[in-house]
């Protein structure tokens, strides 16, 4: 794992702290309407504030594709960051190193958009320069967008000194916790729609877990490339090979593969269709398979049993529709029970995983839950994030 400093390790009084941050917040109406990306960067703004620095925010709002387009401004988010932070928020259009210093002492600066810039998702040096003459040290809180090497999660971490947030520093230690130096054995539970999006990630992953499930309509892709036949379900049949290809490598590098062994059938996809449990082999043809039966949970408990470390990406089946939820809400339970007991370590994340976990109930209950999306996808996939590598200066 790369060494990297944290707050604790800069000298942050009296200075301007350029903070890199994702409040890329969903909002209606000119109104936040989730400010949950905002909470957790206010531990990181509070203790700049505390070491008597003055944090100067630095975020991207959207896709404006280095054009000023007025409805992504950050402007309306300021009365949820003031809420949050429970500090007055000054919102600077145009940063200038002067406006910047005749704030008050310890005053909270937004600076714009910071796509609206042509040269930020180009990581143009200049831009780079300009971000690092508005301030005199450097901390980067938004892994979710570590995996972009732009001017402000890259290129001004070069130009001064650097570190990372508290938002930052805890998705690090669970992510070394969880791959970097891990208990063992390992389970990896890795499920969602498409085995094509996520070839890098079990390629990864076969050769540093002990134990892989296979869920959702992934698991269809590979139930198929052994000749079973998966109905109407969801299933990318042109993958079968590399499917095979994925489970014999697998099998060299002594990595166990759970499939579903049954499956809940329907006749179509809505809430409460009627559904019944088959064996993997006797899927009709009519049918598609939207979530793993009882006996294929029942394994999935046993191995996260088994498991010291888990990590999780995907739902194990149509987690958005009951009874569709019922594997992913089990595995999510059992998996929780176990952290709270302190038996396992849990970190889970990825686009439909935050939200399978939250309703199941069991997110609040994990080790670490990361939002960050791409970043954390990117990572589990074993490659290097610009933005964390970046932070590596000696």
């Amino acid at each position: 794992m790369m060494s990297w400093k944290t707050l604790d390790d800069m000298e942050l009084a009296g200075r301007l702290v350029l903070t890199r941050v994702d409040i890329n917040v969903p909002v209606e109406n000119g109104e936040v309407t989730d400010a949950t990306r905002i909470e957790r960067i206010v531990p990181t703004v509070h203790d700049i504030l505390a070491a008597g620095g003055s944090p100067v925010l630095l975020a991207h709002f959207g896709r404006p594709k280095g054009k000023v387009v007025p409805e992504m401004s950050l402007r309306p988010l300021v009365p949820a960051l003031e809420k949050a932070f429970g500090h007055p928020v000054s919102f600077i259009e145009r940063p200038t190193r002067g406006a910047l210093e005749s704030l008050p002492e310890g005053a909270i600066a937004l600076i714009e958009n910071t796509r609206f810039a042509p040269g930020e998702e180009k990581n143009d040096p200049e831009m780079a320069k300009f971000l690092a003459s508005l301030g005199d040290v450097y901390c980067n809180d938004a892994f979710s967008a570590a995996h972009r090497a732009h001017a402000s999660t890259e290129g001004v971490a070069h130009l001064l000194p650097s570190c990372a947030g508290r938002l930052m520093e805890a998705e690090l230690k669970a992510l070394e916790a969880a791959l970097g130096a891990p208990k063992r054995p390992v389970l990896a539970v890795v499920g969602g729609a498409k085995v094509s999006t996520k070839l890098d990630l079990l390629a990864n992953l076969i050769s540093k877990v002990d134990m892989l499930v296979i869920g959702g309509g992934m698991a269809n892709t590979f139930l198929a490339a052994q000749g079973l036949d998966v109905g109407k379900s969801l299933c990318e049949h042109d993958l079968a090979e590399t499917a095979r290809e994925i489970m014999a490598k697998a099998q060299d590098t002594g990595c166990e593969i759970y499939l579903p062994s049954d499956v809940v059938v329907a006749e179509e996809f809505r809430a409460h269709a009627p559904n019944t449990v088959v064996a993997d082999t006797a899927v009709p043809s009519d049918c598609m398979i939207l979530d793993a039966g009882p006996d294929s949970v029942e394994r999935i408990l046993g191995a996260i049993d088994r498991a010291e470390t888990l990590i999780w990406n995907g739902p194990l089946g149509a987690f958005e529709i009951a009874p569709f939820d019922a594997a992913t809400n089990a595995a999510a339970a059992h998996a929780a029970a176990r952290t709270e007991a302190g038996e396992l370590v849990s970190v889970a994340g990825g686009g439909d995983t935050v939200a399978a976990l939250n309703k199941s109930g069991a997110a609040e209950r994990f080790t670490y839950i990361s939002t960050a999306g791409g970043a954390f996808l990117e990572w589990m996939e074993g490659k290097t994030l610009p933005g964390v590598a970046a932070l590596e200066q000696g």
